[in-house]
C-alpha cells in the first residue's frame, strides 16, 4: 500500500481539488511512494494532481465504471481499472501517467502489478476536466500514440463531445464514428454499443438499468 508523508501530504491538501503542479525535482521512487496513490502524475521530475474537478466528471466515471464492469462481469475478455493507477510506457520512460480509465483485455502481453500497469493499457479513457483539455487531447494523444495503446477515448463533457483513436497499422490514431444510432462499437469490446448521447444527458442511467442494458446488448450480439 503505498504511503505519503507529511510534506507531500500538505502540498497535496494545499491543492484540494484543483488540478496542477504539487512537486518538482521528485525521483521516481519518491512519486511512486508518496504520490501516485494520489491521483497525481509524474512528468519529467514534476508531479502533477490531476483530481476530477467537477460533478460532470464525476457522474461520467461512475457512468463507465457501472457500464464496463458490468459489461466484463457478462464477458470476462479483461479488466477496468479506475483512477489513481500508474501506467508506465516504455517510450516515456520519465512519465507516469494515471488514465481516468484503462482496459486491460486477457489478450495483452504486458505485465499489470499491484501498482502499475508495465506497459500500454488496450484502451485508455481520458475524461476532459477545465484544467485538462490541453493534456488530453494534446499531450496524453501523442504519448498514447506513441506508446502503443491501441485505442484512446477522450470523452469532454466541457463541449458535450466524444473522440474515439484506434491506431492503423502505421501506428497513427485515426478518429472513429459513431453508427446512425449515436453508438461507438470497438473490435476490443466485442457486442458492447457505447451510447453516446447518453453521456450528455442531465441525468445517467442507474447501475440497474445499466446492467440490463448491457445484458440486452449483448444477447442481441449473439
Amino acid at each position: 500500500m503505498m504511503v505519503v508523508n507529511e510534506q507531500a501530504a500538505q502540498q497535496i491538501e494545499a491543492e484540494g481539488l484543483e488540478e496542477g503542479i504539487v512537486a518538482t525535482n521528485v525521483s521516481l521512487e519518491d512519486y511512486m511512494e508518496h504520490y501516485a496513490a494520489h491521483f497525481c502524475e509524474w512528468v519529467e521530475g514534476t508531479v502533477i494532481r490531476v483530481s476530477p474537478s467537477s460533478m460532470p466528471h464525476v457522474r461520467l466515471l461512475q457512468y463507465l465504471i457501472q457500464l464496463l464492469n458490468a459489461y466484463f462481469e457478462l464477458r470476462p475478455i479483461g479488466i477496468l481499472v479506475t483512477q489513481p493507477f500508474v501506467m508506465r510506457l516504455p517510450a516515456f520512460p520519465k512519465r507516469r501517467r494515471e488514465p481516468d480509465l484503462f482496459i486491460v483485455l486477457k489478450s495483452n502481453p504486458h505485465e499489470l502489478k499491484d501498482t502499475v500497469m508495465e506497459g500500454p493499457a488496450d484502451i485508455c479513457i481520458e475524461i476532459v476536466s477545465p484544467g485538462s483539455v490541453d493534456r488530453d487531447h494534446g499531450e496524453k494523444f501523442a504519448e498514447y500514440e506513441k506508446g502503443g495503446v491501441p485505442e484512446y477515448w477522450i470523452i469532454d463533457p466541457l463541449r458535450d463531445e466524444s473522440r474515439f483513436y484506434r491506431v492503423n497499422e502505421k501506428g497513427v490514431y485515426i478518429r472513429q464514428t459513431e453508427d446512425a444510432q449515436g453508438n461507438y462499437r470497438t473490435p476490443a469490446l466485442p457486442g458492447l454499443a457505447l451510447h453516446v448521447p447518453t453521456l450528455w444527458q442531465e441525468t445517467l442511467p442507474g447501475p440497474a438499468a445499466t446492467a440490463n442494458a448491457v445484458k440486452a446488448m449483448l444477447e442481441l450480439a449473439e
